[in-house]
């Protein structure tokens, strides 16, 4: 198979081929005689088989031509590798990992020398050659050479299609680039007389050996300033792959690329193909191909010429007739002028009457709606709209009243209900029924025994009045309460404010009126002068935290010293609770 994209005379004599090294696999482990066989499932063979060929194949070269190439999605590449000299093939696969030099070379009909291993593929138990390097066989780096040439050259967009520029159709001027000695130029100038009468140009120059490349793109030079010059045939015949180089020069495709005219590259025959043949602006197979494709044969555009004006004849005639019988069907179809207008007219009568009758109807369903919008307009006239209102004015304002009076009876009852809640719950009420409140020396209410000691002063407060006592003794719930016999306890000098908190034990009630409490007992301590008075503000303010409802002014009971009596003499704070205390307590 011969490549299209490179003259096939490249491919020089091939290297000779590397001399494939011995597959050996390991020696099998001998089975013990009268042993059952192993039994292995098929992927596990195929991975022995697989670890077999790629311990014994590694590293190893190839060479044969490619067939069947086929590059997928993922950019793995998959070919099938044949030998030339005898019938045999293998399946190859070169990943996406490879050189992308290597992957390049991959061509279908190149001869390559591939670098890899062979294994198996696990999936499939398929034998196949993983390549992981390539090159071109024979005289490779000349490929290689020419192959970079040509990417550099695509990669500017030299050959791209859109750049292509479209042949003259009947050129009167040709410009030929070849050797003035060789077959091309006999071989055009014998074509382009035969079919026509065009104009060559030949421009002579050598297209093949050392120079001719610059001889080549000067010759193009050349024609280029000829006046009148439409196109330039660059080519020469068949040769080996050295003779066609010159066509392969960058010089020379560059200045292809780059003509003022368009050109057609005619180099070799059918299988050769140089870079000129991609960078020009049409390509010929041959010579005399490109004469054929310039200039029109004389006799061929003759015999067109008659027969277009063979079958132009035929189609006015039948344009003609068939525009006759038209105009005669046309003519049955009209009938009489008269008969033409009387319908007409019939359908402009009929739309007139439909329009009266439709105005008509209009119009009474016009008086009709403004009889009703005047109707509704009597009906919401604003003397009658005030009256409405005020009839239904009144049943609102008497239902408002009624619902009022029910509303402001409902806030009573309820009022009521929250003021005998809170006389029941109210703590004067409890010291009405008997309870007291004690209270320590520092104003605070005695809960617990331990609180206080045998002898120390407390104030005790009953629903009409204080009493001011002293501790004689104190026991724990469910203890018996024993009375120690009389004691000489020391007095304080300080004063019990009345903050009253709830007692357990219940007290006899006290006077309004009367000489101030006299003491538990007990002489005045020696030393010890008048008793100063506690402030009334803080008991006060205690009896306000316990809920008793005291006010800020009222003066709490205070503890006074004995005398040799037992009574607290005048002045120095009674344990009686003033008229104003009292008044607060039965409100």
């Amino acid at each position: 198979m011969q490549r299209r994209d490179l003259p096939p005379e490249l491919s020089f004599a091939a290297i000779p081929a590397v001399e494939p090294r011995e597959l050996t696999s390991p020696p099998s482990p001998r089975r013990p005689r009268g042993a059952e066989p192993e039994v292995v499932s098929v992927a596990e063979l195929d991975r022995r088989l697989k670890r077999i060929l790629e311990g014994s194949t590694a590293d190893v070269r190839v060479e044969g031509e490619i067939s069947g190439l086929r590059v997928v999605g993922s950019g793995h590449a998959y070919f099938t590798l044949k030998d030339e000299r005898e019938e045999a093939a293998i399946d190859c696969v070169m990943y996406r990992t490879a050189a992308p030099r290597a992957r390049k070379l991959l061509a279908d009909g190149a001869r390559v020398v591939l670098t890899g291993r062979a294994t198996v593929y696990v999936p499939r138990g398929r034998l196949q050659f993983c390549a992981d390097d390539a090159r071109l066989a024979g005289r490779g780096a000349l490929l290689e050479a020419l192959f970079r040439l040509k990417e550099k050259l695509a990669a500017e967009g030299l050959f791209a299609p859109e750049r292509k520029r479209r042949l003259p159709v009947d050129p009167q001027i040709i410009g030929v680039v070849t050797s003035g000695d060789g077959a091309a130029i006999h071989d055009i100038v014998t074509v382009a007389f035969r079919r026509g009468a065009a104009r060559l140009i030949l421009a002579r120059t050598p297209v093949q050996g050392a120079g001719a490349g610059q001889r080549i793109v000067r010759a193009i030079a050349l024609l280029e300033e000829f006046p009148g010059i439409e196109v330039i045939i660059v080519g020469r015949g068949g040769g080996s792959a050295d003779d066609l180089s010159a066509f392969n020069e960058e010089i020379v495709v560059r200045k292809v690329a780059s003509a003022r005219v368009p050109i057609v590259s005619a180099v070799g025959h059918e299988i050769d193909v140089a870079l000129t043949d991609l960078a020009a602006d049409a390509r010929a197979a041959t010579p005399s191909q490109a004469a054929e494709m310039l200039v029109a044969d004389a006799a061929a555009r003759r015999a067109a010429l008659e027969h277009l004006e063979a079958r132009m004849r035929r189609a006015i005639a039948h344009r003609l007739r068939a525009a006759r019988a038209d105009v005669d069907r046309q003519r049955a179809r009209l009938g009489s002028p008269a008969q033409i207008l009387a319908e007409p007219q019939q359908r402009i009568d009929d739309a007139v009457a439909r329009l009266r009758r439709r105005m008509e109807r209009i119009l009474a369903e016009d008086r009709g709606g403004l009889q009703r919008l005047e109707r509704r307009l009597a009906a919401r006239h604003p003397r009658a709209v005030i009256a409405g209102a005020r009839g239904a004015l009144r049943p609102l304002s008497v239902r408002l009243g009624a619902a009022a009076h029910r509303h402001v009876a409902l806030l009573r009852e309820g009022f009521a209900r929250d003021v005998a809640r809170l006389e029941a719950m109210s703590p004067l009420r409890v010291l009405a029924r008997g309870y007291a409140i004690a209270t320590d020396a520092s104003g605070r209410a005695v809960r617990d025994h331990r609180e206080v000691a045998p002898g120390d002063p407390i104030a005790v407060r009953v629903h009409q009045g204080s009493l001011l006592a002293r501790v004689v003794a104190t026991a724990a719930p469910g203890e018996p309460l024993v009375d120690p016999g009389p004691a000489a306890p020391a007095a304080p000098s300080m004063a019990a404010p009345a903050a009253p908190a709830a007692s357990a034990a219940p007290a006899a009630p006290g006077s309004t009126s009367g000489p101030p409490a006299r003491q538990a007992g007990g002489p005045r301590a020696a030393g010890s002068g008048r008793a100063p008075r506690r402030r009334a503000q803080a008991g006060a303010a205690g009896c306000e935290q316990l809920g008793l409802g005291f006010a800020a002014e009222e003066r709490a009971p205070t503890f006074g010293l004995a005398g040799a009596a037992g009574q607290v003499p005048a002045g120095q704070g009674g344990a009686e609770a003033g008229p104003e205390e009292r008044h607060h307590v039965e409100r």
